[in-house]
């Protein structure tokens, strides 16, 4: 005689219709989770077809579809269980295939905490969540759970294994998680980390695309499809699915061999009315992640960054001397101080240049305030991390920059999560270059202060790049355009390469890429960047469109550092300052282009009292710009 399967539901946030009867699965059944706000309701449902039961999931904000009834699916070569390799047998190639529900557990979590660096002082962690626990062919032995949150900023789930002794190794040759998007969805495309962004819809791509991948929504929602807690597991792109139009399927880099309890990355799907709503609550990505590993973070510390181009001993005390009177924290060592990079010959450890004395520049630096951060590349990084960063704590170097860093397989992720805890062990800060992009484990280690994955200006891109950037990038977290001001490169006005300090969020923010102290001329205009700092209590995207506009305000203490550009196109901008604390009047200090002013960067300085209820006016030049130093009046 058949038994009934015990499911157990708790909470009021879980609305359902089960049956399930043993070794016969369930039957037209769903489970639903709402948001907070009730605006965002998730989907889970089992399947049958052609004989076989698979789960698929939707997502609806406001009643409007954002992604259709999709697959969930993980592919095993095999569980690598005593069983399994007794019986010689390779049964869970389709392991997602007829599992059984055994349980449904619901919760709801509404925190605040407080990160060491951010583009706020504190963030909201509010989510209703459920755990969905299958047993696959009626075993015990074999169990995966499906954790679902529903945040009012969007969704997240992640396939999970609990520990079971039994059934501990987990051989995932692919995830083929699906989003069956609306007709007529399109994306921003970028083929790798560093890559142009082509806005697309969802046919006939070159390739793979990068996430965090922002989408727009025929339904005039938008969308962005992400990964977050990326530390145990094969990076993934999205691609298009060989037969089923309007959707993506996420797309590993190799397979990831774990050993339970491990769960996947988590599949984040946030949604806004508006594009600007996506940064504002590019938070989620962080709550994805475990709070702080660093029990003392008074080491971390925020701050402006220089390249020294030239490496002597001279150059270098030239460049803290620039570094003091522009109010830089920083200046950077890159690549060959201590010989050929690509070389596992080359000792991390020792200088390898003339004239150039490290002791006396760090301690020249110190005295002056300013700390000295040293480029390693991964093959020094390979071969020396278990002793090099105690070497560089002891010679007083702030930071390290990981250059040319190997991403995607499971291999590399796992080294790169343990270099950084391994940074973290000897007080040393991080920033990672190259293809690698974060997926908010700098909330679990706050000493990686920032990473490249973009096409800054290294690559000297347009304005219009410039303006996709924000909507798009940095919804995965602080990364380094490497900001240059006198270099002939520039494709854009002065002005717009000023605004995008306040746009582009990185509490490691590098200016002067190119840049030497001896192309300064004392310009008016570089007092934004010497008075901006790179962390916020607060942060408000006033306006913007992907590749036309963008307008954003960071407050510090009392004052407001507020950036505006637009791309090739001229265009007139309204900024409203609402943001403002009402009733209170600000001096604004504007940092225009001006092709009448008498300098070699054509940028004005202008002042006016303004309030909340003020609306500034700005005929923006092609590619284009407006910086605001906003300070209450005395």
């Amino acid at each position: 005689m058949k038994k009934n399967a015990i499911i157990l539901i708790t909470g009021l946030w879980l609305s359902c219709f089960i049956s399930v009867v043993r070794g016969q699965g369930i039957k037209d059944s769903v489970l639903s989770l709402r948001s907070p706000d009730n605006n965002i309701i998730f989907r889970f449902r089992q399947k049958a077809e052609a004989g076989k039961r698979t789960m698929h999931y939707s997502l609806d904000y406001k009643n409007k579809p954002v992604i259709l009834v999709s697959v969930l699916d993980l592919q095993l070569d095999n569980d690598l269980s005593e069983k399994a390799m007794a019986l010689k047998v390779d049964q869970h190639k389709n392991w997602c295939e007829n599992l059984l529900i055994t349980g449904v557990d619901s919760s709801r979590h509404d925190t605040t905490w407080a990160p060491v660096t951010g583009e706020r002082a504190m963030i909201s962690d509010h989510y209703n969540a459920m755990n969905i626990t299958l047993v696959k062919d009626d075993n015990p032995i074999y169990v995966m759970q499906v954790q679902v949150r529903v945040y009012n900023e969007g969704v997240a789930f992640r396939y999970y294994f609990p520990e079971n002794p039994k059934g501990t190794y987990y051989n995932i040759r692919a995830e083929n998680t699906e989003f069956h998007l609306p007709e007529g969805t399109q994306a921003w495309f970028a083929n790798w980390a560093q890559a142009p962004y082509y806005k697309l819809p969802l046919k006939n791509w070159p390739g793979e695309s990068e996430r965090p991948l922002t989408i727009e929504l025929p339904n005039g929602l938008f969308a962005a499809l992400a990964e977050a807690r990326l530390i145990d597991y094969a990076r993934t792109k999205f691609k298009l699915s060989a037969d089923k139009p309007s959707t993506l399927v996420t797309s590993m880099f190799g397979g990831a061999q774990l050993i339970s309890p491990v769960g996947t990355p988590w599949r984040a799907i946030m949604i806004a009315e508006k594009p600007g709503d996506l940064i504002e609550h590019n938070y989620m990505m962080l709550n994805l992640n475990e709070p702080s590993a660093i029990a003392n973070t008074n080491w971390i510390k925020p701050g402006k960054i220089m390249r020294v181009m030239a490496m002597t001993t001279n150059d270098a005390k030239t460049n803290i001397d620039f570094a003091v009177k522009h109010n830089l924290q920083y200046i950077l060592f890159d690549w060959k101080w201590y010989g050929p990079a690509f070389s596992f010959s080359s000792d991390a450890t020792k200088v390898a240049i003339p004239d150039f004395d490290l002791p006396g520049i760090i301690k020249y630096g110190k005295d002056k305030g300013v700390g000295v951060w040293l480029y390693v590349n991964q093959q020094g990084l390979l071969a020396q991390s278990d002793s090099l960063f105690a070497v560089y704590h002891k010679w007083g170097v702030k930071g390290v920059k990981f250059g040319f860093v190997q991403q995607g397989s499971h291999r590399w992720t796992t080294w790169v999560e343990k270099a950084i805890q391994q940074a973290a062990a000897a007080q040393i800060m991080v920033n990672i270059h190259d293809d690698w992009r974060p997926t908010g484990e700098q909330r679990t280690w706050p000493n990686l202060m920032s990473a490249e994955g973009i096409r800054g200006n290294e690559e000297m891109p347009d304005a219009t790049h410039n303006t996709v950037l924000p909507f798009t990038r940095y919804i995965a977290g602080a990364a380094d355009y490497t900001f240059c001001y006198f270099n002939k490169r520039i494709k854009t006005t002065h002005a717009h390469q000023l605004a995008l300090a306040a746009i582009y969020y990185s509490p490691l923010q590098t200016l002067y890429w190119y840049d030497k102290p001896s192309a300064e001329h004392n310009e008016p205009e570089l007092e934004f960047w010497d008075k901006i700092p790179t962390t916020w209590d607060e942060t408000k995207i006033v306006q913007g469109i992907p590749g036309e506009y963008i307008s954003t305000a960071r407050r510090s203490r009392k004052d407001w550092f507020v950036g505006t550009i637009t791309n090739n196109d001229a265009r007139e901008i309204k900024l409203d300052l609402s943001f403002l604390e009402p009733g209170k009047k600000y001096k604004a200090t504007i940092y225009s282009d001006d092709p009448s002013v008498n300098t070699e960067t054509h940028v004005r300085v202008s002042s006016k009292s303004v309030n909340s209820k003020t609306v500034l006016k700005f005929a923006l030049l092609p590619s284009g710009g407006e910086a605001v130093y906003l300070t209450p009046e005395k």
